[in-house]
């Protein structure tokens, strides 16, 4: 079977939660996700407290999770997200995370009403985190924002996506992530951008961020993998909505979904579903106490 790469996203799950999460339930829940044999997961972001409060205690959350493995088990790649220097410097300053995460827009609406920023701006930062991060020995995954459309009446099209691709290329971007932030990309729209781009990024490791429905989730998945894709990022039960889609139905994909149709398409996603018993227990928890949503079997 072919190995494929399985990014668990706690922390996309989780940011838009009404209610607070606790910190020590998120570290026993991070824990959970690695001894299931997680090996990649998007856990924190270092983001201001009045803008994302579930987020403000990603510090504390990594120094508990740290703590709590038991002997023998090594923390697995953490990524967290920053949107600026300053959160750069949180990140930096934590040394649990190993990657550092940033969602760089080919939306000028998207850019500003989400970083106040203009192309130039965010350009300028990604090169400060490349520098910063290889000084560092961190990785680091920029996510293209708006990859699969543009809901605002902007251009897009697969050249403006190939375009932001060249030039994170050009500056030495090593992991890039399409992401589809209103979610509403078809199977077919994913599998055609995805190999209409791939050329455009010898040397990358190109993955997706999905949001869809729940009834083409699969689908989308083998679309990309079909396409050629072996990067996917996905939460357990599809937790965590897409505030920018205009339906409550639109959210993450769920990591049972991306399990399954790894597995119809012959590949390995590396995650026995035995092991997330447990795991899948405390998503529900937090469905019904911190999302006021329902359990998911």
């Amino acid at each position: 079977m072919e190995n494929v790469k399985l990014i668990e996203c706690p922390r996309d799950a989780w940011q838009g939660l009404p209610d607070f999460i606790p910190t020590e339930y998120k570290a026993e829940y991070l824990k959970e996700l690695v001894l299931a044999g997680f090996k990649h997961i998007d856990a924190v972001s270092f983001v201001s407290p009045k803008h994302v409060k579930q987020m403000a205690d990603s510090e504390e959350v990594m120094t508990k999770l740290s703590a709590s493995l038991p002997a023998g088990v090594e923390l697995p790649e953490i990524i967290g997200i920053v949107v600026n220097e300053k959160g750069l410097e949180r990140a930096l300053a934590t040394p649990s995370v190993s990657t550092i995460g940033y969602p760089y827009s080919i939306s000028a609406y998207f850019r500003r009403a989400n970083a106040n920023m203009t192309r130039d701006e965010s350009r300028l930062l990604v090169e400060k985190l490349k520098k910063e991060t290889a000084a560092a020995n961190r990785g680091l995954v920029i996510y293209i924002s708006m990859a699969f459309g543009n809901p605002y009446g902007e251009p897009w099209g697969p050249e403006i996506v190939a375009d932001a691709l060249e030039w994170l290329k050009d500056v030495r971007v090593r992991t890039v992530s399409l992401a589809d932030t209103v979610g509403t990309a078809s199977p077919q729209l994913v599998g055609d951008l995805y190999r209409s781009v791939k050329d455009h990024v010898a040397g990358i490791e190109l993955g997706v961020h999905l949001h869809s429905r729940p009834e083409n989730a699969e689908e989308k998945i083998l679309a990309a993998y079909e396409a050629g894709c072996r990067r996917f990022d996905s939460a357990l039960t599809g937790l965590g909505g897409c505030p920018f889609a205009g339906d409550n139905l639109v959210g993450n994909i769920a990591t049972e979904d991306v399990l399954a149709a790894l597995r119809k398409a012959g590949a390995d996603p590396g995650i026995d579903s035995a092991r997330l018993t447990k795991a899948l227990e405390m998503t529900n928890e937090i469905r019904a106490k911190y999302a006021h949503a329902p359990f998911v079997n």
